[in-house]
């Protein structure tokens, strides 16, 4: 990942300039893990039964074909005598689980101090439910595997501990009607994310605003983006699309996504009638 704070006037890309930095700390994780349960005497199936995990599974964090949780690591350095290497490693593995694209973003927003977000074809990943958000994977081309499936999801809940984390961090989000409208998943799943999303609604840190379909002026035609404040104060714009993201420090293309952000909040429902809106939804 570039180092942000250190290029204050230029736009930084993401997935470009780690293309392989991610899979190569899943491979020497591997590798390590793997020495140190040889070196302990253990075969996969023994490791695996004392670790909870299948001897299948333990091949493949091993390989470096799945993302271990912090869990399993924390577990591993201390069964197989490891002396903290293992867990060294776990922030640098815990990356792995985000799509390449959206590693760099990731680390920013953890950190974040405050973020607003307008989205126009889906709930945001911050605010989905479990099941939800595996069926936004599951409808992902090229298909993925049911086990990166599995790794998205629990990295997107992980990513959900920002709208608890203390100090509070301050969220606002601007979403399309359609988004809400479209019962991704099916009817249950629907509902749900929007009970979902009128719980999370009556948090103090958390503003949630629906663009209605039948405005007839809307600022937001260019896309989606999110705007970030890092705890240095300041502050950094991120836009993706198809995959391609670009994470925006230039001050001016700062500022001229703030200023379309406060003109979509301005022209979308309060956040009351935005509550009315999805509730109103959920019932019918």
């Amino acid at each position: 990942m570039h180092d942000l704070t250190s290029h204050p006037n230029e736009d930084e890309t993401g997935p470009e300039a780690t293309t392989d930095q991610i899979p190569s700390v899943l491979r020497v994780f591997g590798r390590q893990l793997k020495r140190f349960r040889l070196r302990a005497g253990l075969e996969r199936p023994d490791f695996g039964a004392r670790t909870g995990y299948s001897p299948s599974t333990i091949a493949a964090f091993e390989q470096g074909r799945r993302v271990p949780p912090p869990t399993f690591i924390d577990q591993a350095d201390d069964l197989l005598d490891a002396g903290g290497v293992l867990c060294e490693m776990k922030e640098a593995v815990a990356e792995a689980q985000y799509p390449a694209f959206f590693r760099n973003a990731a680390k920013l927003e953890a950190d974040a101090l405050a973020i607003s977000v307008y989205d126009a074809l889906l709930v945001n990943g911050l605010l989905q439910t479990a099941d939800y958000a595996r069926a936004v994977f599951a409808m992902w081309r090229p298909f993925l595997d049911e086990d990166v499936i599995q790794e998205r999801v629990d990295a997107r809940l992980t990513r959900q501990k920002l709208l608890t984390k203390r100090p509070a961090a301050g969220l606002t989000f601007v979403m399309e009607e359609a988004a809400l409208r479209r019962p991704l998943g099916g009817e249950d799943i629907w509902r749900e994310q929007l009970r979902h999303l009128l719980v999370i609604g009556q948090m103090r840190n958390i503003e949630i605003q629906v663009m209605p379909w039948d405005r007839r002026e809307h600022a937001g035609l260019a896309g989606p983006f999110t705007l970030m404040e890092t705890k240095e104060e300041r502050k950094i714009a991120y836009t993706e699309v198809q995959g391609d993201s670009r994470v925006h420090t230039a001050r001016a293309k700062v500022r001229e996504l703030e200023a379309i952000y406060g003109t979509l909040r301005a022209q979308a429902l309060t956040p009351a009638e935005s509550l009315a809106l999805i509730r109103t939804l959920e019932a019918g």
